[in-house]
């Protein structure tokens, strides 16, 4: 998997418990994927292991360097406004 120095240096650090295994699978089979502004893709899969958790991957524009990854929290519930508007 290619990563950046943010990641290895400081991501890995701070989300110690997120498993390559759960990232690649994100990168293969996306439930969702958003292009950003800055050129980055922005990546989200449910991690059945991890209590199905929404996980996030940030690439850089290639769309295969890792740059961050995170659970994202409020993913769930920003999908359930847009298919279910007040």
């Amino acid at each position: 998997m290619k990563t950046t120095a943010y990641f290895r240096d400081v991501v890995c650090q701070k989300h110690p418990g997120i498993e390559e295994a759960w990232i690649l699978q994100v990168l293969a089979q996306p439930m969702e994927e958003r292009h950003q502004a800055d050129g980055r893709h922005a990546l989200w899969d449910l991690v059945p292991e991890a209590q199905n958790l929404a996980l996030r991957v940030i690439t850089l524009e290639d769309r295969e360097t890792v740059h961050n990854t995170f659970f994202d929290r409020s993913f769930l519930r920003a999908r359930a406004r847009l298919q279910h508007p007040p």
